[in-house]
């Protein structure tokens, strides 16, 4: 099958790895709109336009499904989106429920950029799950350049969190959700930061699994592919911003991942 991700630019690197380790016998496409990141501080208007033109490339790849693997642009358009196109289109949404489920009577922090802070569906989240009194929001948008940068690990990364989280007692929070995929790669500083009592949760493992058990009920009849990558084809192909690319760097960035 043929499965596309889609992100800002290499932040859904973390959850294509994740479908890689589950289901390594897939055609996989990944699309970095990195000419245009970040997102996070953007018009939602502006970010809406760039993701509707990448996922209009990406369907021209005779796509069985795309990953929106960007909480901030499944917050914009991922309803749009579903309506826009007949395969499976699967989005990204902070990890509220297992962070609230885990919480008792402490507090959850959601680390995201602005924008997806911004928007409605978050909000409407934490509502559903009556969480909203519980939950404090911390916008994080520089990690998302720092991730561009591919500075992962840097005294002005460490600086940076510290002054972010400087203003939260920590020991009031039981986990903290990286509402982020390009956060991942800043996992271990900030576990460094929260400390081991604090859990730290992401989207990907549910959102792949989501992706695979979508497809696993709608893709025999209907796959425009065979359910395993042909002979011959690509394990994986790599666009920036609708530009091909060399493999080497990215397969880099996901050993990283892994």
């Amino acid at each position: 099958m043929r499965i596309a991700f889609f992100d800002s630019g290499i932040g859904g690197l973390t959850v294509l790895a994740e479908a890689q380790r589950q289901q390594p016998a897939h055609e996989y496409l990944y699309y970095a709109d990195s000419e245009h990141a970040p997102y996070g501080a953007k018009p939602a208007a502006e970010v809406r336009d760039r993701v509707l033109q990448a996922a209009d490339f990406l369907a021209g790849q005779q796509l069985d499904a795309l990953v929106i693997a960007c909480n901030t642009a499944t917050s914009v358009c991922i309803k749009e989106l579903r309506l826009r196109f007949s395969f499976p289109v699967i989005g990204m949404e902070p990890a509220v429920k297992p962070a609230l489920q885990r919480a008792s009577k402490k507090r959850v922090m959601v680390m995201a950029t602005s924008l997806t802070l911004q928007e409605s569906k978050l909000s409407q989240l934490l509502q559903r799950l009556d969480g909203s009194e519980q939950t404090d929001k911390l916008a994080m948008d520089m990690l998302v350049t720092f991730a561009e940068q591919q500075t992962f690990d840097s005294p002005e990364v460490t600086r940076y969190l510290q002054h972010q989280l400087s203003h939260y007692r920590l020991a009031d929070y039981s986990a903290v959700v990286l509402g982020c995929t390009h956060f991942i790669y800043f996992r271990n500083a900030l576990q460094t930061m929260v400390g081991d009592s604090v859990t730290l949760i992401d989207g990907n493992q549910g959102t792949v699994k989501q992706l695979f058990a979508l497809l696993q009920q709608t893709n025999d009849e209907h796959s425009q592919h065979s359910k395993l990558r042909g002979e011959g084809a690509a394990p994986l192909r790599v666009f920036r911003s609708g530009i091909e690319q060399p493999l080497a760097p990215y397969l880099e960035l996901l050993r990283r991942c892994r």
